[in-house]
C-alpha cells in the first residue's frame, strides 16, 4: 500500500506528478502539501490523520488506522508542469504502457526493469531511443547482447515521447476514482496534448 500511487497537483489543480503513498505522507507531514478528499476539501497532516479511518484504504500505524490519500495539493507550487518529458524509469514504463517490449506482456511496475537495446558495453547510450521496458525473464535471456544476437524481437522501436506522461494516465487503466476530475482536465485541454519542440 505504501508504494501505491498518489496524484500530485499544483495549486491550480493541474496534475504534475505521480508519487507513492509513502512520499505523500512525508510531504503532508512536512507541511509541503495538503491531502484532498473527494469533496475537494484539503487537510494538513494532523487533520488528515483525524479523518474517517473507516475509509476503504488505510494503513496501520501505532496509533490506529490512517486513511490513504489518493490526491495531494502542493502548497506553494503554482507553475504549469514542464512540457519536456524527463528521461526516467517511470516515464519509460509509462511510454511502454508497463509492457515488456520483448514478450509483449504487461507487468506490474515491480516486475519490470530497463533494458538497453544496444548494451552499454557495446556503445549503447541511456536515451529514449535505446532504453525499453523489459520483464526480468526477457532481460535475463537477452543479457548483454543486441536483440539480434540474443534472438529476440523488439515489439516497437523506442522513441522519445511527444507528450507528458500524465496523458498516459488518461488512456491507461487509472485505478483511482479520485484522480478522474484532474485527468479530465488533461484530456480536455491542450495542456496535456502539447508537442515538445524538436
Amino acid at each position: 500500500m505504501l508504494n501505491s500511487n498518489v496524484l500530485v497537483i499544483n495549486r491550480s489543480y493541474l496534475p504534475i506528478h505521480v508519487t507513492t503513498v509513502r512520499r505523500a505522507f512525508s510531504l503532508l507531514y512536512q507541511g509541503v502539501a495538503r491531502a484532498l478528499d473527494e469533496d475537494y476539501q484539503t487537510f494538513d497532516f494532523e487533520t488528515w490523520v483525524a479523518t474517517d479511518a473507516e475509509a476503504e484504504e488505510t494503513i496501520g500505524t501505532s496509533s490506529g488506522p490512517m486513511r490513504v490519500p489518493r490526491v495531494i495539493v502542493l502548497n506553494s507550487f503554482d507553475r504549469v508542469p514542464k512540457r519536456q518529458v524527463r528521461f526516467s524509469r517511470v516515464n519509460i514504463y509509462a511510454r511502454d504502457k508497463f509492457t515488456c517490449q520483448y514478450c509483449g506482456i504487461r507487468h506490474p511496475r515491480l516486475g519490470l526493469n530497463l533494458d538497453h537495446v544496444v548494451p552499454r558495453a557495446l556503445g549503447g547510450r541511456s536515451s529514449w531511443e535505446n532504453v525499453v521496458s523489459s520483464c526480468v525473464d526477457c532481460n535475463r535471456r537477452k543479457g548483454g547482447r543486441t536483440p539480434e544476437q540474443a534472438g529476440v524481437r523488439l515489439r516497437r522501436r523506442p522513441v522519445k515521447p511527444r507528450w507528458t506522461p500524465l496523458v498516459n494516465l488518461v488512456v491507461s487503466n487509472v485505478r483511482y476514482k479520485e484522480w478522474q476530475p484532474f485527468l479530465r482536465i488533461i484530456a480536455n485541454s491542450s495542456y496535456g496534448n502539447t508537442s515538445v519542440a524538436e
